[in-house]
């Protein structure tokens, strides 16, 4: 697993065990590793030039955004694909996203449960998914399915306008069935998206959703939600609170669904009213930059050494350089918060917003994850003294997170390609350190 961020240390991951006498490496020491487990809706992203005329003989209304059935999206796509329109395929979906940057980011396993076509043609949506996806990324366990994944279709016609065609396929058929509970288990986090609750009919994967949210629970696994958008939290807020305070550990959403959620439009309050819900929350918030918001205990909080910021909570980044804690093993709870604005001011040009939530989520996963592989391979460290949900602080989990956040910006796929660089000359060395 690589370190999370890029800054000097003073606990580094164990890559190798000494004898103290000799001071010879041992040849039988073998590293464990953790992972993390996602849920999700698989769909992929297609993008093609067309005519008006397309979009008439396909009832498709310019410029909205609209559901299609199977049979129509398939013909769609076939004539898209024999008159050679489609400009791209790649991988979607929010967890999709998440896990694959996760695996990039820390080069270790991650395993995505999900269904994929059983039958896979070279080149077509099913076949861009798999290959869109790091090899990292556990793919065993996604449930073979007799049809399409979801397709999401991005009609460019030629004045520009942008035109949407939705096919959920069998997106949403995840077996309760499938779900293993040692897989669940043994995870570092399980995570998911608020789109799990949009089933309809004989759709399954909302089950799917609440048997392996019911593992993680039971075997105290952190549950981690993105709330996805703000028009699935609006239609129930009331449900989603509680739901939350019942069931989940970690909390990701921006501005927008803070709002739809808790009524707040201040990120910073409604960060600190989702922490009497839940232990640990990320807040995107556009050209804000990003919050993270938790729990700390009184006894182990620590200063920050940066200047204290105003806002809504005065001084609310006094303790950032403390180590989240999860609420109920806090012998005195305290809230502690963070902030950082969009790094580097934020890209020159930015090329796609799609992805950069799912981005900075990947990077507290690996913080999360990054905690348990130390813990299992230098339990004795001082740096498990304390019950910490994370590796590092508040402070420096917020800044890696909004350092990933820029590559996905800057670059036209919400999947990072690559890791961070090894070194970077645009940055100060105290940015990390």
């Amino acid at each position: 697993m690589r370190f999370p961020g890029r800054r000097k240390q003073r606990h580094y991951f164990p890559v190798e065990k000494k004898d103290p006498l000799t001071n010879k490496i041992s040849a039988n020491v073998e590293l464990k590793h953790p992972y993390v487990v996602g849920l999700d809706q698989t769909i992929v992203d297609i993008e093609a030039d067309v005519c008006s005329d397309l979009l008439q003989r396909y009832k498709l209304h310019k410029g909205s955004s609209q559901l299609v059935a199977n049979d129509v999206a398939e013909a769609l796509y076939e004539e898209l694909t024999a008159n050679k329109l489609i400009t791209d395929q790649h991988a979607g979906g929010t967890i999709g996203n998440t896990m694959h940057n996760y695996s990039v980011l820390a080069d270790d396993r991650s395993v995505l449960y999900g269904v994929m076509s059983e039958n896979i043609r070279v080149g077509n949506y099913a076949y861009r998914y798999l290959c869109n996806t790091s090899s990292k990324v556990d793919l065993q366990h996604l449930q073979p399915v007799d049809g399409a994944i979801g397709r999401a279709f991005t009609l460019i016609s030629e004045d520009g306008e942008r035109t949407f065609a939705i096919d959920s396929g069998k997106m949403n058929h995840l077996s309760p069935d499938f779900i293993d509970e040692n897989l669940i288990k043994n995870a570092s986090a399980f995570v998911l998206s608020a789109y799990f609750n949009r089933c309809v009919g004989e759709e399954t994967l909302a089950q799917a959703s609440l048997k392996a949210i019911e593992y993680a629970n039971k075997h105290n696994v952190p549950v981690v939600l993105t709330l996805g958008t703000r028009f699935v939290i609006e239609e129930k807020p009331q449900w989603w609170r509680e739901f939350i305070q019942k069931h989940v550990q970690v909390l990701a959403m921006n501005e927008e669904e803070a709002d739809a959620l808790f009524g707040i439009s201040d990120p910073l309050l409604a960060c600190e009213k989702a922490l009497d819900y839940t232990d640990l929350v990320l807040c995107t918030a556009g050209p804000q930059g990003l919050y993270m918001a938790g729990h700390a205990d009184e006894n182990s909080k620590r200063r920050t050494e940066h200047a204290l910021l105003p806002g809504s909570i005065p001084e609310f980044n006094k303790y950032e350089f403390s180590r989240p804690i999860a609420r109920q093993l806090c012998k005195n709870p305290i809230k502690i918060y963070s902030h950082i604005a969009p790094y580097m001011g934020g890209p020159d040009k930015i090329k796609n917003t799609n992805g950069a939530g799912d981005a900075a989520l990947a990077a507290v996963l690996h913080d999360i994850s990054a905690n348990d592989y130390h813990k299992m391979n230098v339990p004795e460290s001082s740096k498990h003294q304390l019950p910490a949900m994370t590796y590092s602080s508040l402070s420096q989990i917020c800044k890696y997170a909004n350092r990933v956040s820029y590559e996905v910006l800057s670059q036209s796929s919400p999947r990072l390609s690559k890791g961070l660089p090894e070194r970077e000359d645009s940055l100060e060395q105290t940015y990390w350190h």
